[in-house]
């Protein structure tokens, strides 16, 4: 039931040996580039070295789903299928650009198939489908709890034929990267609409328009994830044709829902290669070091650390490839529970994981030297992202309580 195609499994041992032969290596010459750039949000000329050779060797857009085969050069990939090779990119956490299934861009890509024009399609999605330009998903806000999306503020307003934006966002990935030319925004169009889910639209905004300002970016955990990054940006009197929206005003709500859950399976599969990684590294440290006339992996408290962390690990690459099999048979709505488990339980895992091996390394554990302590950090703001664990939980709870009693 759980097993992956051959397809799948044929594609994943291409994606090891370009991992072994190209990302690997270039790790620290990454690292490198990237602490000398004067712009740590400008292109990289490595990365774009590695973007071709992952184009020649057939990984390139491996997230695009069946339904959409026409964009894939292999068929389009199921959520499962898909899983082990998210898996295997998420051991580098900068590498899935590389191969074209980074966030945002994926779940971006996925709205324009989904519900963009053929206009906005030729505009946005070929130039994106092709790693020429990035985006980003511009939700949410400052001033207000995002988790629930109704909170949003950004005030959306028709004008002839025209549509003005005024808003204030932050956190928003990939908006400082030299590269995103597209923001999908999601505001308020219709706020004295009786239902709160029906006052919401997404329009399109190309960030060189006038109005848009970006203003710094932003950390979590000290990182600023460049040349991606997260950002603060305001929205003052924002112009764009009316042709811009998206589906249709008062859908902003569908469209969100549509785009977070494929988003949430696919940091919750690359944080099982970020774990089993970490879990590796510790594994061979452990066997390199002595303490008190033994290998640390001699002590009984490392390898019960150890054990713990197969353990979790195994259930949590369950976990992800049931609910992928379940979207796969039954669709993303009948997968909801299953969407809010994982979304519950793989980042707060991972990270308590990732916590372990990086005591078990060592005070280099926390630096940059290794791909922990970045790692950890992708797995703490996974907590908020895509919905925060307390959302996920009180929603999961009350579908659970209604069913059994």
């Amino acid at each position: 039931m759980l097993n992956p195609s051959e397809k799948s499994t044929q594609i994943l041992a291409q994606l090891k040996a370009f991992m072994a032969e190209h990302i690997y290596p270039n790790e620290v010459p990454y690292r490198t580039a990237l602490h000398q750039a004067e712009d740590r949000f400008a292109s990289m000329p490595l990365m774009d070295a590695l973007k071709g050779k992952a184009k020649a060797a057939g990984l390139w857009n491996l997230f695009v789903p069946p339904e959409f085969a026409e964009y894939s050069d292999h068929g389009g990939m199921s959520f499962l299928d898909y899983a082990p090779l998210a898996e295997e990119m998420g051991r580098v956490i900068w590498s899935p650009e590389v191969f074209n299934c980074n966030a945002p861009d994926t779940g971006n890509m996925e709205v324009f198939m989904k519900f963009g024009t053929e206009a906005q399609k030729r505009a946005w999605l070929e130039p994106l489908l092709a790693g020429d330009i990035r985006s980003s998903y511009a939700m949410t806000e400052p001033q207000v709890a995002s988790s629930d999306a109704t909170n949003i503020e950004l005030q959306i307003r028709r004008d002839g034929d025209e549509w003005v934006l005024n808003g204030h966002k932050w956190f928003i990935t990939g908006a400082p990267y030299e590269r995103c030319k597209i923001f999908i925004v999601m505001g308020k169009s219709d706020p004295d609409n009786a239902s709160r889910h029906l006052q919401q639209s997404q329009i399109l905004v190309p960030k060189d328009t006038p109005g848009v300002d970006i203003v710094r970016p932003l950390t979590t955990l000290g990182y600023d994830d460049a040349p991606i990054g997260h950002a603060e940006v305001t929205f003052t009197d924002v112009r764009v044709p009316v042709d811009n929206l998206l589906l249709g005003e008062g859908r902003g709500f569908d469209i969100a829902q549509s785009r977070l859950a494929p988003g949430r399976m696919h940091h919750c599969m690359r944080l099982i290669g970020a774990g089993q990684r970490c879990l590796e590294l510790a594994c061979q440290r452990v066997e390199e070091r002595e303490t008190f006339g033994k290998k640390l992996s001699e002590h009984q408290s490392i390898r019960e650390n150890i054990a713990r962390s197969y353990a979790e690990l195994e259930m949590a690459r369950l976990l992800v490839h049931k609910t992928c099999w379940h979207i796969d048979t039954h669709g993303v709505k009948p997968s909801i529970e299953l969407i809010s488990a994982t979304k519950i339980t793989i980042p707060k895992l991972i990270q308590y994981l990732i916590d372990r091996c990086m005591q078990m390394y060592g005070a280099g554990g926390l630096t940059e030297d290794w791909c922990m302590a970045e790692q950890f950090n992708y797995a703490r703001w996974c907590r908020q992202a895509d919905g925060p664990d307390e959302v996920h939980e009180m929603a999961l709870g009350k579908r659970v309580i209604k069913h059994y009693a």
